[in-house]
């Protein structure tokens, strides 16, 4: 009798060492794919913030020479202090929706001061200008890479703690979807950077 009990007693804890083995390994792997969307998230931040350390420059270069601009420079100087109000927070909707929404606003801002230099033949053979377009193209293409990776990984992530029994395990341990990054009508709208025309008058 006390063979057979003692025979159970370990069947039983051998059971039980499994369940925490598998468990361990499903969280593993959601930690790894939690932080991996952080450090895309990171990556995200890094690109949009080397634009909005852009626009100053941006901003004084095209103002020094077409100062009646004033209304567009205004926008695009209130769209910027707004988006560096706004950070990336994956864990909470709204903030990632207003993140989203703060930077479509100031894409669609640049986008009507690049419209604007088409006026000015005098900013399109400035150097400094052609440079820091130059460099606002690289950014903005960077941001869309970026923008990218990040919802691929969001997207394995959501998927992976959505499946059976991961989703049982992910709920009890707070795992909780990303939201993905969404195009929208003025978002990462390119600015116009092809200036060579300017070059061909």
């Amino acid at each position: 009798m006390k063979k057979s009990l003692l025979i159970v007693l370990w069947v039983i804890l051998w059971i039980i060492l499994l369940i925490i083995l598998f468990i361990s390994d499903k969280y593993n792997t959601m930690v790894w794919l939690d932080e991996s969307t952080k450090t895309a998230r990171s990556q995200v931040e890094n690109v949009y913030q080397r634009r909005l350390d852009l626009i100053p420059n941006l901003v004084n270069t095209v103002k020094w020479i077409a100062s009646q601009e004033e209304q567009v420079f205004i926008w695009v100087t209130n769209a910027r202090a707004a988006a560096t109000k706004v950070n990336i927070n994956i864990d909470d909707i709204q903030e990632f929706s207003n993140f989203q929404k703060s930077q479509t606003e100031l894409s669609s801002a640049l986008s009507r001061l690049l419209m604007v230099t088409e006026n000015y033949p005098d900013i399109k053979s400035n150097q400094n200008f052609l440079e820091l377009q130059s460099q606002l193209e690289w950014t903005e293409n960077r941001i869309a890479v970026e923008r990218k990776t990040f919802n691929e990984t969001a997207k394995n992530y959501n998927i992976y703690i959505r499946r059976v029994p991961n989703n049982l395990i992910a709920s009890i341990l707070w795992f909780k979807q990303r939201e993905l990054f969404e195009a929208s009508e003025w978002a990462e709208i390119a600015p116009i950077v092809d200036f060579a025309p300017a070059f061909q008058e």
